[in-house]
Formats: structure tokens, C-alpha cells, sequence
């Protein structure tokens, strides 16, 4: 990795565990043994990908850190609860996750469970009550426009109907900077560029963030990382085809690391187009992440993964290595790399970060 990046990584690693630590319920406060479980699980420990990758997106989209952070933050909150279900006896039954003793191992199993119940809602709590968007202090200089653009790829649409108004969705006051935006947008082009950012930027506030919750939903849920864990309890012991294999992982690993990306991308002002290939990028990268992870599980320790290496094999799962062999699976690897890269080419230096992640991902060691 070059020094900058590094550089990078350490210092977003840094500052959003402190913000993991302030958005998370304090110990101290009633129910305090769930209250201690839920921050044993979320803090100190893990590379936190998923909050980068949302970090990368929201700096080409041009986010203030404070949106990018809340997204990134539920984002993980969805990861960490996966993780502690998925350790527990009646699916993985692991004993170790990120160096440490499992939830469930640690507390008990009740516990855990219902941890991983308070982190699911947590995340989307935070994507509710955090204003997310709102564009005043970055105009777009390309707005969207207004006939509806559909996305690829399972991306979010953005509609001008009226109920997408943020004065109109209930619970949503209207903003109140329509004179601060004109100010701005002026400096762009002339009356028509105005009035277009008018319209970007009212359609954009509350129907865009409702947009984010359901795409983290969908993210989450049995269409997405649920499901894909579902086919990977029902593929134990079997032989899986490549496009079978695809599915599984596209959901249950996929899915969030997508999720991730479009959440960061989405706290800024991006067209649909620029959407649809982001939400390219993180499916091929997402994918990416698995192959490497099954590569890993075969050739790394537990020392170094931090947690049990070897599990896969152990419990007869479907892997890219069982199926295609170490070095096929290295080359599925560099592939989805290299499409994933190909992916950003029109961003230029804005996805730089991206870049670098997804050299990360792929030439990880653990």
C-alpha cells in the first residue's frame, strides 16, 4: 500500500471508532449487560471495509465526513449483528472473531441473540433520525434530470413526484434554504441551471434518504446478506456450480459491501449514471472479497485472520477454492479486480480511494 493510503486507512479507522463509541448506547445505561455486549461486539477489532469503502464514495461524491459517517456506521452496525448471529451454535458455531472470544462465548447465547436484534435496528435508526443528505453546501454542477432516471443493478431512482417533496413526507420539515442554494447554484450557470438545482435539490432531501433506508434494507434482508446466509446453511456437504456459488456470495457477502458503497456515494450529489456504475463497482468487488476470503480460509492462520482458519473445510461448505482450486480462485480474484477497476475509469482522481480499496481487497492477507 503507498504511504498516503495507509495513511488514510489509519486515520478514518481511528476517528470512526470514536464516532462507533459516541453513537453506540453507553454501558452504563439500563439494560447495561446488552448495553456492554453490543459495544463488545462493534468496537476494537475488525478492517472496517465496509465503512471505508462508504467513506471513498462519499469523498467522490463529495459528502461532508460528518453524513458518511452515519451511513458507515450503520452499515457496520448491520456487519457487526451478522457476524454474532452467524458465530452462534445453531449456524457457524465459532469460538473466535477478531482476536477475541465470540459474543456468545463471552456472555451467553441469549445475549448475543438479542445483541445482534438491537444492532439490526440501531442501524437504521441512525439512518432515520441523522439528516443524511441535503446538498445546500455542495451544488451539483451537472443536476439530475428531472424525467425520472432509472438506475442498473438494483440502484435507487430518484422521482420528482410530489409526495418526494421533503416539505410533503410526514415527519420531514421542509428545509428553509431555498434562498442559501439559489445564492449558490447561481455561481454555476444562468437562470435555467437555477432552477434545475431548485428542483434537484427539493426532490433530493427526505425521499433520497428514505431511498438509503431501503436500500440498506434490502441490503440486509432476505433478498440480500439474510438470504445469501440462508442458501449458504442449505449448501453444507453439496457441490455448488460457479453461477450457484455466485448467488450465494453476490447475497450474503456481496450485498452489504455494495450496500456500503452506494450508502457513502449517496450523502453527496451523484447522477443516476454515476450511481449505476458505483453499484457495479461494489457488486464486483463485493464478489471479489469473498473469493480472497476463501483463498484466505485455506492458506492464512488463525493468528492472522483472527479468527478460526479452516472452518469451511471443516464443515463441508461449497468454497471458490473447493470448486476451482487455489490458483483458480486467484484468478477469479484478479479478474473482478480488474473489472471492478475498469468500473471507475471515468471518475478519474475522484475515485482514487476506491482504487486503492480494492487493491486492498484483493491482495489482503487477512
Amino acid at each position: 500500500m503507498r504511504a498516503d493510503f495507509q495513511g488514510w486507512v489509519a486515520t478514518h479507522q481511528a476517528r470512526f471508532e470514536e464516532v462507533l463509541r459516541n453513537l453506540l448506547p453507553r454501558a452504563d445505561i439500563a439494560p447495561q449487560r446488552l448495553h456492554e455486549a453490543m459495544r463488545y461486539a462493534v468496537l476494537d477489532g475488525g478492517k472496517r471495509v465496509r465503512p471505508l469503502l462508504a467513506f471513498a464514495a462519499g469523498e467522490l461524491a463529495g459528502a461532508e465526513q460528518g453524513r458518511a459517517d452515519v451511513a458507515a456506521a450503520a452499515v457496520e452496525l448491520i456487519h457487526a449483528y451478522s457476524l454474532v448471529h452467524d458465530d452462534m451454535p445453531c449456524m457457524d458455531d465459532d469460538v473466535l472473531r477478531r482476536g477475541k472470544p465470540t459474543c456468545h462465548k463471552q456472555y451467553d447465547e441469549a445475549t448475543a441473540l438479542l445483541v445482534g436484534d438491537a444492532l439490526q435496528t440501531l442501524a437504521f435508526q441512525l439512518l432515520a433520525e441523522h439528516r443524511l443528505n441535503g446538498h445546500a453546501r455542495f451544488p451539483h454542477p451537472n443536476p439530475l434530470p428531472m424525467s425520472s432516471p432509472q438506475s442498473s443493478g438494483g440502484t435507487t431512482s430518484h422521482s420528482t413526484r410530489p409526495g418526494n417533496c421533503p416539505s410533503q413526507v410526514a415527519g420531514y420539515p421542509a428545509s428553509g434554504r431555498g434562498g442559501e442554494r439559489e445564492r449558490q447554484s447561481s455561481t454555476l450557470a444562468g437562470e435555467g441551471a437555477n432552477e434545475s438545482l431548485r428542483e434537484f435539490h427539493a426532490n433530493d432531501d427526505a425521499a433520497r434518504q428514505l431511498e438509503m433506508v431501503k436500500l440498506l434494507a434490502l441490503a440486509s434482508g432476505s433478498r440480500g446478506m439474510a438470504g445469501g446466509q440462508a442458501i449458504d446453511l442449505a449448501s453444507v456437504g453439496k457441490s455448488l456450480t460457479l453461477p450457484e456459488l455466485e448467488f450465494m456470495h453476490i447475497h450474503k457477502t456481496g450485498a452489504l459491501i455494495r450496500a456500503a458503497v452506494l450508502l457513502g456515494a449517496h450523502c453527496g450529489p451523484v447522477s443516476a449514471a454515476q450511481l449505476a456504475k458505483l453499484d457495479h463497482f461494489g457488486k464486483l468487488i463485493g464478489l471479489a472479497f469473498q473469493v480472497v476470503d476463501d483463498v484466505l480460509d485455506c492458506e492464512a492462520d488463525t493468528a492472522t485472520l483472527g479468527k478460526t482458519a479452516g472452518k469451511d473445510a471443516d464443515n463441508d461448505k461449497p468454497t471458490y477454492v473447493s470448486l476451482l482450486g487455489i490458483q483458480g480462485a486467484r484468478d477469479m480474484a484478479q479478474r473482478l479486480h480488474r473489472e471492478a477497476l475498469e468500473t471507475l475509469a471515468g471518475f478519474g482522481d475522484a475515485a482514487q480511494r476506491l482504487r486503492e480499496l480494492a487493491d486492498f481487497i484483493v491482495l489482503r492477507k487477512y
